[in-house]
């Protein structure tokens, strides 16, 4: 399929923009590429705008009608990064072809159409992203002792076609185990490590066993996760479902020494529905003629911080079970993949400082959700403005429900992680649209079909530049070796005003302090330079002292 059949009109004139950030209309020149809307106008002191396809979540049209003839309309672009932007155009027949065009661009469904297939990049890659965060490379130093292993039973992904092909698993654990745990959990999704805490408590993760295994025993499951009680004589099963009716759990008489717990995730039944209420955020965020009252009660109705909270609150018990009690914890809800990789991805920033760190949760990511086979490209296809009816059941929010969290730790803790608020802001959009491959395709699997590790750039490559990490380092950050403990209380939590609210409201002041910040940071930091250069040059005078005066006295003895 050549971009060219679906273009009807590539070029067209006097089209007028409103847009999100934007304080006034410019008119200017549309052009429609296969990967792009490019808005240009002869005006120096205004931007181009470039918007992917891809960024597009709906496309909302209203027509200009006059004695009932069509005379052009406004196309309205609700976009993936919460921009809404409108596009005015005089002529009907432009009207419909622009419409009809970008209606078809954005509903391609395959992945190797998407721009970062096309894109070159114009830097030089100085390490590449995609080499980066393997499990041998990651694990290294559990791969070293004898109690674990580097295994390749999934190399052909026909054991459990969402995970890698190599896993790290227990070395007392055979290959014919992993293949009868698999068969007994949901989608293959068997128990695997994801972290180890400094003091020897292992958090493990797995879907939870499949309906056909209600009530069934299986050996092998059981041999994996008593391999890893070591000294302890009990573990905790957290169950981050917990839906009524849809949660099959482990029976206590085979999991004797596994102590289970339901600490459900926001207690919605199906992933779609935390994609409404994020729908109802974004849609209260950009209402600026309620009253006071009546925004915040919106803000309430869409339950999206009680969802925040949840996830924490479900983080912190499981956090302090590695942490307090030195239990290993195997963490399961559903298949394995929405609320577990949430939870166990928390639970690593508040116990491992590694975790904030830039290079940290780039690793996490790459750990916890792109190599544990969340289905990025199936949960962001559609987002939050997509209407419920016509919206895929597939979609969801996952994923910025956890960048939320992240954002609320860094709020609570603002000098214990090296990045900013900016870097979470980047994660955020490059996961819906992006030049980069990082977040293409729902599985390894698919990624090695695709080839995309040859064929696209990894965004950490992008990002792990110096003079794009430069943009995203807090100046402000003090490494602490501690374990981080959230407030859970509902008045700790505070609405992410950057990214809901950066198209609704001018950023400029939250940009100058920010700017503030970093120049006091940069000054007191030249300071200490001065005194240090003045120390050293206090001290060479000092030795020169030292020096004149051995030598005055020795002349005075002669004498």
């Amino acid at each position: 399929m050549e971009f060219a059949e679906l273009i009807l009109t590539p070029k067209l004139d006097n089209v007028i923009l409103l847009a999100g950030g934007e304080k006034a209309p410019v008119a200017g020149t549309l052009c429609i590429t296969g990967h792009h809307l490019i808005l240009s106008t002869r005006k120096e002191d205004t931007q181009e705008l470039w918007l992917l396809h891809q960024n597009i979540d709906f496309l909302e049209r209203k027509p200009h009608m006059v004695n009932n003839q069509l005379q052009g309309g406004s196309l309205i672009l609700k976009c993936k990064d919460l921009r809404i932007i409108a596009l005015e155009i005089s002529s009907a027949q432009d009207f419909l072809n622009v419409a009809q065009t970008i209606e078809q661009l954005i509903t391609l469904d395959s992945v190797n159409l998407l721009y970062a297939f096309f894109y070159r990049p114009m830097f030089a890659i100085l390490e590449d992203g995609y080499d980066m965060f393997r499990p041998e490379v990651e694990f290294s130093k559990l791969l070293a002792s004898e109690e674990w292993r580097l295994s390749t039973i999934n190399r052909d992904f026909s054991v459990c076609s969402s995970y890698p092909a190599n896993l790290v698993v227990p070395r007392s654990v055979t290959d014919e185990q992993i293949m009868a745990s698999a068969s007994f959990r949901d989608g293959g999704r068997f128990p695997v490590i994801s972290y180890r805490h400094e003091n020897g408590a292992v958090m493990l993760r797995s879907a939870q066993p499949s309906p056909t295994s209600s009530g069934k025993r299986c050996r092998a499951d059981e041999a994996i996760l008593n391999s890893v009680l070591g000294k302890s004589r009990k573990g905790f099963i957290v169950d981050t479902w917990g839906v009524k009716g849809k949660s099959v759990t482990e029976t206590d008489q085979h999991y004797s020494q596994w102590k289970k717990a339901t600490r459900p995730v926001g207690g919605f039944s199906h992933i779609s529905q935390l994609l409404e209420c994020f729908s109802r955020l974004v849609d209260a965020c950009n209402d600026v003629t309620c009253s006071p009252d009546k925004w915040l009660s919106r803000l309430d109705n869409s339950n999206w911080l009680g969802h925040v909270l949840s996830a924490l609150n479900t983080a912190c018990v499981v956090a302090q079970c590695l942490d307090q009690d030195g239990s290993p914890v195997l963490v399961h809800g559903g298949k394995g993949l929405d609320t577990t990789l949430l939870v166990t991805s928390l639970v690593q920033i508040i116990l491992n400082p590694d975790c904030r760190t830039v290079r940290g949760l780039e690793a996490l990511i790459e750990r916890e959700w792109i190599q544990a086979g969340f289905k990025f490209h199936s949960r962001h296809r559609q987002s939050c403005y997509t209407p419920a009816h016509i919206r895929a059941k597939t979609s969801g929010s996952t994923f910025v429900l956890f960048i939320d969290c992240v954002y609320q730790l860094h709020t609570q803790f603002s000098t214990s992680f090296e990045f900013t608020t900016n870097f979470l802001v980047m994660l955020f959009e490059h996961s819906f649209s992006s030049q980069f491959g990082t977040f293409l395709a729902d599985s390894e699997e698919e990624r090695t079909q695709l080839g995309l590790t040859t064929k696209t750039t990894s965004l950490w490559s992008y990002i792990n530049r110096p003079e794009v990490l430069k943009g995203i380092l807090n100046p402000v950050y003090e490494p602490n070796s501690s374990v981080i403990w959230p407030s859970v209380a509902p008045i700790s939590l505070v609405l992410w005003k950057e990214l809901y609210l950066r198209w609704v409201f001018d950023q400029d002041q939250t940009t100058r302090l920010r700017n503030q910040i970093q120049n006091l940071v940069d000054e007191e930091k030249e300071l200490r330079s001065r005194v240090v250069r003045l120390r050293k040059q206090l001290m060479d005078l000092y030795r020169d002292y030292q020096d004149l005066e051995k030598h005055g006295q020795t002349a005075t003895n002669c004498e």
